[in-house]
């Protein structure tokens, strides 16, 4: 199968490629800027003609949150018309779309987690872009399957996991939003649950019933606060400090941008569709934090 992703940096496309580097069935090709620029669709088109993919992975996004308030123009130009230009170059390909959405999507205010035929509410800028690049995708490339995930973290790259051991090293306490839940998802299982995908939509040929939204999420649901305790207790139990963790609400932590407060993610879609759910929360942060720290002393 000869995959392409777009984007080389983010925590998914850099997982993407670590994860395709052990399969010998995969030829692993990428673009990214400037070669690839999301805001010039010739450069996608030519990357993608060049590569002739079997499917293509499209990771890539504006993710500042809070700057996308004021940096309108560059969200809306990469996550709604750079996603559209992916699917469209793809679908000139004759070949399926794999397209990373988020949770962002939703308001936040369902007392369950959502499912993907529930209305969507953006509140932010960031999540109205990412909306719009659903849509665009869709209209684009009838051969597409859109992830929405959430609370993506790894061993590199700007996330919660990271922030909370670097400012454990610098404070003795940490104050964090106890009253916004979802389900922190690990970059690397992201990338291989988008394999399996892959290759099933590669191995057996496109099936429409595939088409649309899915939810990729990890299964275990906790808030800001209740995860940056894990973190705090499993780095501890791999030598570093063990600091106090105070609940907070959001209220107490004004944002440029409003966040869902709840962000949870049923993923029966996805394990009915592609067999697929990803792995507890306590295995998959453990394994992030053995990579970062080195394993429990």
């Amino acid at each position: 199968m000869r995959l392409f992703v777009v984007g080389a940096e983010g925590q998914v496309a850099r997982s993407l490629h670590e994860a395709a580097a052990g399969r010998p069935d995969i030829v692993f090709g990428y673009g990214a800027r400037p070669g690839l620029d999301l805001t010039r669709p010739e450069t996608i088109q030519k990357a993608l003609a060049d590569f002739q993919p079997d499917v293509v992975v499209n990771p890539a996004a504006y993710t500042a949150v809070d700057k996308a308030e004021v940096e309108t123009a560059a969200a809306f130009a990469i996550n709604r018309d750079g996603a559209g230009f992916v699917a469209e170059a793809a679908a000139r390909c004759g070949v399926p779309v794999i397209h990373l959405s988020t949770d962002y999507v939703f308001d936040g205010r369902k007392a369950s987690p959502y499912v993907e035929s529930d209305a969507v509410g953006p509140q932010s800028v960031y999540g109205q872009s990412k909306l719009e690049g659903e849509r665009a995708v869709a209209a684009a490339n009838p051969r597409h399957v859109i992830l929405r995930t959430a609370w993506v973290y790894a061993p590199f790259g700007s996330n919660f996991v990271r922030t909370m051991l670097r400012l454990a090293g610098e404070r003795d306490q940490l104050r964090v939003v106890d009253d916004q839940v979802g389900c922190p998802t690990y970059a690397p299982d992201i990338a291989e649950a988008i394999l399996r995908i892959a290759g099933q939509l590669f191995g057996s040929g496109w099936d429409p019933v595939k088409a649309g939204v899915c939810h990729l999420a990890g299964p275990d649901a906790v808030s800001w606060c209740q995860f940056a305790s894990k973190i705090i207790q499993m780095q501890a139990e791999r030598g570093g400090r063990a600091i106090a963790v105070d609940s907070i609400s959001t209220a107490d932590y004004p944002t440029a941008a409003a966040r869902p407060a709840n962000s949870r993610l049923s993923t029966a879609r996805l394990e009915s569709l592609f067999d697929t759910r990803l792995p507890p929360l306590n295995q998959s942060l453990a394994a992030c934090l053995d990579r970062i720290l080195g394993g429990p002393h």
